[in-house]
């Protein structure tokens, strides 16, 4: 091997251990790096615990993993409604009282009529396949209260208007059970007055050809998307939460929806007690008859049998239509009649006015006619969506002399207000 041939091989062998001297050298650094990309990376992610856990504490953000308590509350929703008024009878009754009247019944007087809250989770969703569950409860104050609750003597249900259990059992394409206090399946109208309905007070039909909250069981069956079938066993049409006698209530709904704007409900009832049975039937529905012109109506017929003695009759009719003037403007009319000859229906039930007045029974039987209406118009106005504000004037008229305080008709007129959330 000659000079030139050694001094190649050495510069290789140079050139050689110099890569592999920076090749070693660049590991070296290389893991220096990610060694120090993980610390950093690892003191990163403790500041961010740290905050998070900060964040939770301070309300800013939920934690991962609530208590079930607080997870059972994620879905329920709070809702309900504060309902104020003012309204003037042309009589002026001198107990303020407006006789045979359920709404707004103090006269020449600013009144809280509801407030209303209430708690309810997601609907029991209808399956063929799988349980599911819900529930809702209701609770009214305010001076309307004592004829939307239950009514009962009984302490703990002053304020409660409905709660329930609701379960979706896999039969068929779903049975949906609801069990607890159940709001009535009679009368067009809703009890939450002019925060629902396009009148702020309520028609006659409401109270006198219907029935408050009754504690029992219901099911229905959804058997296509335009027929529906509600069945009821509750303790009694007038007993409320607790049943005062072996008798029970039997109401049923066939709820139909043939087209999108027209609906109507075909209902029966019965009770049979001591006293005498109570059997009946109901006809309510609606029918838009464009976007803008809304109408509903209502028809009642009850049979009040009573044990050893003649049965009594009350008929009702009743009708609703209104009419959107623009997108926060609707003008609403509603008329009612009720025909009660023999004294069995209006005559039954209590109300709030004068004890003396002629809608006492014993006063109403005598009276060979008998009847009792209305006619209200209603403007409700909606300035922003969750405001509604009602001016009202209704005209109201009867058979019976002297049973509005004294006369035979009356005019009531004034304003309520509603705030929904």
């Amino acid at each position: 091997m000659n000079l030139e041939q050694i001094g190649r091989k050495t510069r290789r062998l140079g050139v050689g251990v110099a890569l592999a001297g920076g090749f070693s050298l660049a590991v070296a650094q290389d893991g220096n790096r990610i060694e120090k990309l993980e610390t950093e990376n690892s003191d990163l992610k403790k500041r961010l615990d740290a905050l998070e856990q900060l964040a939770q504490r301070e309300g800013l953000q939920p934690a991962k993993d609530g208590s079930k308590a607080v997870s059972a509350m994620s879905g329920v929703t709070l809702s309900g409604f504060v309902q104020a008024s003012y309204f003037f009878n042309s009589n002026e009754p001198k107990d303020k009282k407006s006789d045979g009247y359920l709404w707004n019944t103090t006269h020449n007087s600013f009144s809280l009529n509801k407030v209303k809250l209430t708690l309810a989770s997601p609907a029991a969703k209808r399956s063929g396949d799988e349980w599911d569950a819900g529930y809702r409860v209701s609770m009214i104050w305010g001076e309307d209260a004592p004829v939307l609750n239950t009514g009962s003597p009984s302490a703990g249900f002053e304020a409660l208007r409905e709660a329930f259990v609701e379960v979706n059992a896999p039969v068929g394409d779903g049975l949906n059970i609801k069990a607890g206090q159940l709001i009535s399946l009679l009368n067009w109208e809703s009890g939450d007055g002019g925060a629902a309905n396009p009148n702020f007070s309520q028609g006659y039909q409401w109270y006198y050809s219907g029935n408050g909250p009754a504690s029992g069981v219901q099911v229905g069956y959804t058997f296509t998307d335009w027929f529906t079938a509600n069945a009821r066993v509750q303790n009694g049409l007038y007993a409320g939460p607790v049943d005062t006698n072996n008798g029970k209530a039997v109401l049923a709904s066939l709820n139909f929806k043939p087209v999108k704007d027209l609906w109507f409900n075909l209902i029966g009832f019965n009770e049979s007690n001591m006293a005498g049975d109570t059997r009946g039937g109901s006809v309510i529905g609606g029918y838009d008859v464009t976007e803008k012109l809304h109408t509903g109506i209502e028809i009642d017929y009850f049979n009040f049998g009573k044990t050893g003695g003649k049965s009594k009759d009350l008929t009702t009719f009743g009708a609703w239509t209104w009419y959107d003037l623009t997108p926060k403007v609707t003008l609403a009319v509603r008329a009612d009649y009720l025909e009660d000859a023999d004294g069995g229906g209006i005559g039954a039930p209590a109300f709030r006015g004068d004890p003396t007045s002629k809608f006492a029974s014993s006063v109403k039987a005598t009276d060979p006619d008998g009847h009792i209406g209305s006619l209200t118009m209603t403007l409700n106005w909606k300035p922003v969506p969750r405001i509604k504000i009602q001016p009202e004037i209704r005209y109201d008229y009867t058979s019976y002399a002297g049973g509005f305080d004294g006369h035979k008709s009356r005019v009531i007129f004034g304003v309520g207000v509603n705030y929904l959330f």
